[in-house]
C-alpha cells in the first residue's frame, strides 16, 4: 500500500464526519484579533523522543502562525517531570501576561492552584494529552480507553483468548498513564483466559523499558504479549532479545524505531503485530484550540483527538515517509481543528487529517 492509499484510507474513515458536517455547513474558524495575543507551551517533560518532536511540531506551527499574523509569540518551557516546577513555570507566565497557557500537566492535582490563578486572571488553560481535576480548562485529549480496547482485543484474538501478559506503564502517578492501563484492564476483563505477570514502568521511553524488562523477565514464565503505551515496544523487544527469549506479540505505539524492527522481524520470519498511540502533533490541536477560543469561538469543554492506529498493511507505507526518531504523526492546520471543534460540538467522530508529514 502506498501513501496515496493510507490517504484514501483516512479519508473513508472521516466520511460519517464529513456528511454529518455537511448537513450542519462548513466548519468556520472563528477570525476575530489574535495577532497580538502570546500563547505559551507549559511541558511536564522534555526527555522522550515522542516529547521532543511534539515540542518541535509545536514550533513549527507556531512559527507559521506568527508569519500569517496570527499570534505575537508562542514559547515553550519544558518541566523535569516535576510538577512544583512545572507550577512555578505557569506562574511566571502569568505574571509575564500571556493570553492563553497550554499545559501537558505532570499531575492532575498539583497545578489545580496555580492553573486557577491562570483563569481567574482571564487567560484561556488549554490542557493536552493529560488531564486536570480544575474545572475552568478545556481539555484536549484521546480516548484511552479505546487505546486499551484496541490492544487487548488484538491480543485476544491472536491467542485465542489464553495467555500471559507482561504490561508497561508510563509515568507512575501521571493521569494518563492511568488511564491507558485502566483502559487495558477494563478489556481484559472480557478475557478471562488472559493473565497479567507483571507490571513495569517504561516512562513512555525506550531505554527505561528495555532496563525495566530487562529487570523483570528472570523471574517471569513464558510471555505471550506485551500491553504498552507508547515509546516502550523497541526497548521491550531488545530485551527480550538479549535475554533469548522469542518476541512475544509487542503492541508498537507508532515510534519509527518500532516500526522498523517490525518490518524487520516480518521480513525474517513473518512477525506480526499492530502499533496504536497518540501522535506528538497533538501539540497543534492544542495550539488552534487556544488560538480559535481567543479568536472568539464557541468551543465545548472537551476535544477528543483521533488515535493513529498502524496496521500490517500499512506498516510499509507509514515506515517509507517516516524519519529516524519520528512517529506517526498527521499534521495539523487551523481548519482540521476546526472541523475537530464542531465535530466535538455536534457530538460526531474527529476524524484524522490527511497524512501529509511524518
Amino acid at each position: 500500500m502506498n501513501t496515496k492509499s493510507i490517504n484514501v484510507l483516512w479519508g473513508i474513515a472521516g466520511c460519517l464526519t464529513g456528511l454529518a458536517m455537511i448537513a450542519a455547513g462548513p466548519a468556520r474558524a472563528a477570525d476575530g484579533p489574535t495577532a497580538s495575543h502570546s500563547i505559551a507551551f507549559s511541558n511536564s517533560y522534555a526527555g522522550s523522543d515522542f516529547r521532543k518532536v511534539m515540542v518541535r511540531n509545536w514550533q513549527e506551527i507556531a512559527a507559521q502562525a506568527q508569519k500569517d499574523g496570527l499570534i505575537r509569540e508562542a514559547p515553550v518551557v519544558s518541566a523535569n517531570n516535576s510538577a512544583s516546577e512545572q507550577a512555578a513555570h505557569i506562574q511566571d507566565m502569568i505574571v509575564n501576561g500571556v493570553n492563553a497557557i497550554v499545559i501537558l500537566a505532570a499531575s492532575d492535582t498539583a497545578l489545580n492552584g496555580v492553573i486557577r490563578d491562570a483563569c481567574n486572571a482571564g487567560i484561556v488553560v488549554v490542557v493536552m494529552a493529560s488531564l486536570v481535576t480544575e474545572p475552568c480548562v478545556y481539555t484536549v485529549d484521546y480516548n484511552w480507553s479505546a487505546m486499551g480496547r484496541v490492544e487487548i482485543d488484538y491480543i485476544a484474538e491472536r491467542l485465542k483468548g489464553n495467555g500471559t501478559l507482561l504490561e508497561i506503564r508510563g509515568i507512575a502517578g501521571d493521569a494518563t498513564d492511568k488511564n491507558i492501563s485502566d483502559g487495558i484492564r477494563k478489556a481484559a476483563s472480557d478475557y478471562p483466559g488472559l493473565k497479567f505477570a507483571k507490571t513495569v514502568y517504561g516512562n513512555w521511553t525506550s531505554s527505561v523499558a528495555r532496563k525495566e524488562v530487562a529487570l523483570a523477565l528472570p523471574s517471569l514464565p513464558n510471555i505471550d504479549a506485551v500491553a504498552t503505551q507508547g515509546g516502550d515496544g523497541y526497548g521491550a523487544a531488545m530485551a527480550f532479545k538479549a535475554a533469548g527469549r522469542p518476541l512475544p506479540i509487542i503492541v508498537m505505539g507508532n515510534r519509527q524505531d518500532e516500526l522498523a524492527l517490525w518490518k524487520q522481524e516480518r521480513d525474517a520470519n513473518g512477525y506480526e503485530t499492530v502499533s496504536v498511540s497518540a501522535s506528538p502533533s497533538v501539540s497543534q490541536v492544542g495550539f488552534w484550540v487556544a488560538q480559535q477560543i481567543l479568536a472568539g469561538k464557541q468551543v465545548p469543554k472537551f476535544v477528543e483527538v483521533p488515535l493513529v492506529r498502524i496496521d500490517a498493511k500499512d506498516l510499509d507505507a507509514w515506515l517509507v515517509t517516516m524519519p529516524v526518531g519520528g512517529a506517526a504523526n498527521p499534521s495539523y492546520d487551523q481548519a482540521s481543528v476546526v472541523a475537530m471543534i464542531e465535530a466535538a460540538n455536534n457530538n460526531t467522530p474527529a476524524s484524522l487529517p490527511e497524512v501529509t508529514k511524518q
